[in-house]
């Protein structure tokens, strides 16, 4: 299968590009696309044999469910039932954006392997126009998890779509780097109280602020059927093994020294002001403290250190404010909690 690179841009004449995307998905296909977030994997939700596709393309266990992206609130009621005024109250706060929703689902819509094994549906509304452009051509959902082969980082830029995927899917559209850089925040509004079951750009204290207390999963691999995606499987990953370590510049210097001492290469990935001379690679990510720079740029780097040949990479780790909470639980899945003590 050849792969075709489209870039798409708001100061462009876009409507063929779009006639091409949907054509695609209206024929059960596939079709990467930009969104806030990552870049998403989309095949139209309804459509159990395109739906396959996705799994087929990114290698992804077949009880991973898909989160259903659409492009007004007022089709929620299509696909799920449930509403709540809590749950309306997050949709007019943080839609379009980053929050998925988790409802109970109107059996026999979405196509059953979106959400094996659960009752329950995802849904979000992206904040990207060439997201919704394309949702709202389409006037369907599109089930869609990030654009990579599974286990590895996200992409954010199309160029990482193609690295991972390219003769996998006949389409990319090519919307630009993505801004937040780490996947939606899921939350849960079947349960009482609600409980976040993935972290990401809209905050705990943000939700609070809107609906009250919520729960925060332990996020533990079980068997039971995940109802998010990020739950049961390692994610995120780069091929070097990946140790966590303190945001210290004189602790990684002499865990780099360390690490070298056995003829072992070594990329860092960490602050923007940080001085590691002796790191053989440095990816700068943000600041020390701008967890919201740093969360942007973690995948970026974590794709670049796979085109190197270090054999270990340390990343630094962050405080839980803000985003932080996000940036670590990524961490923590791409180095199977993994940290360096000397």
């Amino acid at each position: 299968m050849k792969t075709t690179v489209i870039t798409v841009d708001r100061n462009m004449d876009n409507k063929n590009s779009y006639e091409q995307a949907v054509g695609i998905l209206e024929n059960s296909g596939v079709v990467a696309f930009p969104t806030e977030t990552v870049y998403g994997l989309g095949a139209l939700a309804t459509d159990e044999n395109a739906v396959n596709k996705i799994f087929q393309a990114k290698g992804r266990p077949s009880d991973n469910p898909l989160i259903v992206h659409i492009g007004t609130k007022e089709e929620v009621s299509k696909y799920a039932e449930g509403m709540t005024t809590a749950a309306e109250m997050l949709m007019d706060a943080f839609w379009p954006g980053p929050l998925t929703i988790v409802f109970e689902r109107i059996p026999g819509v979405i196509a059953p392997n979106v959400t094996p094994g659960v009752s329950t549906v995802g849904v979000r509304m992206p904040d990207h126009p060439v997201a919704l452009e394309l949702l709202r051509k389409l006037k369907g959902p599109l089930a869609a998890p990030s654009a990579n082969r599974s286990g590895k980082p996200s992409p954010t830029e199309a160029k990482h779509v193609a690295e991972d995927l390219d003769g996998l899917i006949p389409l990319i559209l090519d919307g630009g780097q993505t801004g937040i850089g780490l996947e939606s925040t899921v939350i849960d509004m079947t349960t009482t109280p609600p409980i976040i079951l993935r972290p990401g750009g809209v905050t705990r204290e943000m939700i609070e602020e809107v609906i009250g207390p919520v729960a925060v999963s332990a996020n533990e691999a079980t068997e039971e059927a995940p109802r998010s995606p990020g739950m049961k499987y390692a994610h995120y990953a780069p091929e070097a093994p990946l140790f966590i370590i303190e945001s210290n510049a004189e602790r990684i210097k002499n865990a780099v020294a360390q690490i070298q001492a056995d003829n072992k290469k070594v990329a860092v990935v960490g602050p923007d002001n940080f001085k590691v001379p002796n790191a053989d690679w440095y990816f700068a990510i943000g600041s020390s403290g701008d967890n919201e720079k740093m969360s942007a740029s973690l995948y970026k780097a974590l794709r670049d250190c796979d085109l190197t040949d270090a054999d270990v990479i340390l990343a630094t780790e962050t405080d839980l404010s803000g985003v932080g909470t996000a940036f670590m639980n990524r961490l923590l899945k791409a180095s199977n909690g993994k940290r360096y003590n000397s």
